[in-house]
């Protein structure tokens, strides 16, 4: 094992009612001790394996001490917990709790994978292997709804892009006046089985920064509703995208594959035209409640690029501030569902308004714009990685049905249910984590586990 030949520590001289010194030299303990549950998490989804099987090692056999499964699953477990640099593996190399994800005896076995075996792995994995990579996290996320798919009668598509500032030389980085920043501008992919609560990460796909909202989303929602309608018959499959996907082929494809679709469109003369009178009612009514009035009416419309008309919802509204004068906020979407106009704007396009948390949740939980390597196809890998650590965070969260962690977000779930700190004790028998009793999510922490296949000791 290795450590440190001088032991940190620090001394609290005037602080307390006698001198307290703080020494980092517990070598057997690890304050990510509720981790197991990631273990836990994973061996339901099977999602490190499945990952590792894309990957083809081309290294001598002679030489390779970290199997690839290993560097993903060190990687994964990593940025769940909270360390999404590949130098933080300086200081866990040696963490029990870390070797103990990656089924190496957490005292005894060898040191986990350096900085520089875990930036030599991410720059060696070729595009072809990340693709496969992308079909796998696909693929895993919708097995246990297809483990029940006469049950799944209805399945939402959301894609939405988001930015992704850098700070370097990476390949394809480019400036994007938008968002008036140096950027890449990743693209991700939701289900949501039944119009249940949990919107389901299933593909995160880098992009350069001048892409266009709508670059890549066409050969992406070919293969998701694909994979979709081949696995889940008897579903009605609905897709629902911001404005900037509104282009003639996507709605086409849409069209021809027969789903339902709620799809935004940016605003331009004819459509206010359209909307003109409305807009007057809806000026009438903010100016008579002196407060944010809207309404909704519907026209058809066909862009000069489409190749027919298609319905389009008209939400008037005119936005009323206190000490601001009224502006005018129409908003358009185009559809080939048949309900009434209100219901298709608030109950089923604005539910997807709930992916900016999820997006938050990619961004501040796991890391996902932690892509810092020169080449493309590196932070590709690091997207999916990140992807990765967040399907199993929602595995996670799934299990917590039932506590007051059942809608948490990731960082919520990190520090109540991972971040515990843990001596851990070795006998010839068994592997005992010694945990804290006054830990205050207990409960919840117990019945996580229960949920995810342990039982009660």
């Amino acid at each position: 094992m290795r450590h440190s030949t001088t032991t940190q520590c620090v001394l609290f001289q005037d602080v307390f009612g006698k001198p307290l010194l703080a020494q980092f030299d517990q070598y057997h303990g690890s304050s990510d001790g509720g981790a197991v549950l990631l273990k836990a998490a994973d061996r339901r989804l099977g999602l490190m394996d499945a990952l590792g099987d894309c990957l083809c090692d081309r290294r001598q056999s002679g030489k390779v001490v970290h199997g690839l499964k290993e560097l993903i699953a060190q990687r994964v477990f990593g940025i769940a917990c909270g360390y999404p640099d590949a130098n933080d593996s300086a200081r866990l190399a040696d963490d029990p709790i870390h070797k103990l994800l990656l089924d190496r005896e957490p005292i005894d076995g060898d040191p986990l994978a350096s900085q520089p075996t875990l930036s030599r792995f991410e720059n060696s994995v070729d595009r072809g292997a990340l693709y496969r990579m992308g079909e796998a996290l696909f693929e895993t996320v919708i097995e246990p709804h297809r483990r029940r798919r006469r049950k799944v009668r209805h399945i939402a598509v959301d894609l939405d892009p988001t930015d992704d500032p850098t700070h370097g030389a990476q390949q394809l980085s480019f400036f994007n006046h938008h968002y008036d920043t140096w950027c890449y501008l990743p693209m991700v992919a939701y289900l949501t089985f039944n119009h249940g609560p949990e919107q389901h990460l299933c593909a995160a796909v880098l992009r350069p920064g001048n892409a266009p909202a709508q670059r890549g989303a066409l050969p992406l929602l070919t293969r998701i509703l694909g994979r979709l309608q081949e696995d889940f018959p008897a579903a009605r499959i609905l897709v629902r995208l911001d404005g900037g996907y509104a282009g003639p082929e996507l709605l086409e494809f849409l069209d021809e594959v027969n789903v339902d679709y709620v799809v935004g469109v940016a605003s331009n003369a004819v459509l206010k035209r359209h909307a003109a009178l409305a807009m007057i009612e809806a000026r009438q009514l903010a100016d008579t409640r002196g407060a944010t009035a809207h309404l909704y009416t519907e026209c058809c419309y066909a862009a000069g690029t489409w190749d027919r008309e298609r319905r389009v919802i008209i939400k008037a509204e005119v936005v009323q501030l206190a000490g601001r004068e009224p502006r005018d906020n129409p908003r358009f979407v185009v559809t080939n569902l048949t309900r009434s106009p209100k219901r298709i704007y608030e109950r089923i396009y604005c539910a997807r308004g709930d992916l900016e948390n999820r997006i938050k949740e990619l961004h501040h939980g796991v890391e996902i714009d932690r892509t810092s390597c020169s080449r493309f196809w590196a932070n590709q890998l690091r997207v999916l990685l990140s992807a990765a650590a967040y399907v199993l965070f929602q595995e996670v969260r799934r299990a917590a049905a039932g506590t007051g962690l059942a809608r948490a977000q990731v960082w919520t779930l990190r520090e109540q249910l991972l971040k515990l700190g843990a001596h851990v004790v070795v006998s010839v028998r068994r592997i005992v984590l010694h945990l804290p009793a006054s830990f205050p999510f207990l409960d919840a922490w117990h019945r996580v586990a229960l949920a995810l296949g342990t039982r009660a000791g």
